[in-house]
């Protein structure tokens, strides 16, 4: 079958252009197959990363039709068909499929797909991604974990940094004090490694701010393109779990938000709009800046006749805070 590659080219500091390259492959050729058959057949000034060719290093990341994958693990008739379910309407029936390549999003571009990763490595080692001892004794042999304390780790042990959250992560394009999915997925491991002694002062540093785990938008790119099943999103809330459950609700407006809306989708099936306001950003009434910033608001909404003057809880009330309920024994019972 012939195949359209419309590989996203661009040299450092310069403007990017699409070139277009016509080969004849069979469904089960990899995306990785294909470009270097580009690179050895058509152009060998293609610049791109690859290594191990079989998911393990994540060196080939990249962006496959608009989302980050890897390009030894997709291949063409599989990418053929995700796109037939897309709907296109300036799409001829028999026109020959095309594919588009391009580098890796949020990191900028060296050549062609090669990006400069930087950042990515700087903000890993941000969060310490490594077991701390130090307030132990050492001891005369290794530090033993039972199978259970060993198997909280597997899930994100898996991470071959490889990328692909960090490529298609919202909050990291517009904050970028954000560390990523990718290094809040790899301080998760730290948290729940029982060998590590630095618990406390990491949570206090994964809380602080926008560029810890409230910084996350909760898009879910992270986990619909993470190719070894991390699951970053969920590695984030269960920091925030953790988090949660050592503060009060007066320290810090994050904080506030998950607790005041949690208690009053209990206390009314849903959430009463005046409460909201008053209780996460005005702090309870103590907190008079925050108060004052509703104002404006608040007038807009008054003088539209959109400000709710009273509140009547929604139907099941009840069956929704049970649910509430039991969803946290759950969590307690587990930790």
């Amino acid at each position: 079958m012939e195949i359209l590659f419309k590989v996203i080219r661009q040299e450092q500091n310069s403007s990017p252009v699409v070139k277009t390259y016509l080969l004849e492959v069979e469904p089960g050729n990899t995306i990785l197959d294909c470009l270097n058959r580009i690179k050895w057949e058509q152009d060998g000034t293609l610049a791109f990363r690859k290594n191990c060719r079989n998911t393990i290093c994540g060196s080939c990341a990249m962006r496959i039709n608009g989302r980050s994958a890897l390009a030894c693990k997709e291949n063409v008739g599989s990418e053929i068909a995700r796109l037939a379910k897309i709907p296109s309407p300036g799409r001829e029936a028999n026109a020959i499929p095309e594919i588009t390549i391009a580098p890796l999003g949020n990191m900028p571009v060296i050549k062609d797909l090669v990006v400069d990763m930087g950042s990515f490595w700087n903000n890993l080692e941000a969060v310490t991604p490594y077991v701390s001892t130090a307030a132990r004794q050492v001891p005369e042999r290794e530090f033993l974990q039972t199978p259970q304390e060993r198997s909280l780790l597997d899930q994100t042990g898996n991470c071959i940094m490889c990328g692909a959250c960090y490529s298609e992560c919202n909050a990291r394009e517009v904050n970028p004090d954000f560390v990523g999915p990718h290094a809040l997925a790899k301080a998760y491991r730290m948290v729940a490694d029982s060998r590590d002694q630095t618990t406390e002062t990491r949570l206090e540093n994964y809380n602080e701010g926008t560029k810890g785990v409230w910084g996350c938008t909760r898009c879910l790119y992270c986990d619909a393109v993470c190719p070894m099943e991390v699951a970053p999103l969920e590695q984030i809330t269960k920091i925030k779990q953790e988090i949660l459950a050592r503060k009060q609700a007066d320290a810090s407006r994050s904080i506030r938000h998950r607790k005041v809306l949690i208690d009053l989708v209990k206390a009314g099936g849903w959430i009463d709009e005046r409460q909201f306001g008053i209780q996460v950003v005005g702090n309870y009434f103590r907190d008079l800046r925050g108060l004052l910033s509703l104002a404006p608001l608040g007038l807009r909404m008054i003088a539209r006749g959109k400000f709710p003057l009273s509140f009547e809880s929604s139907e099941g009330t009840q069956q929704v805070r049970s649910l509430i309920e039991s969803v946290q024994e759950e969590v307690g019972a587990r930790d």
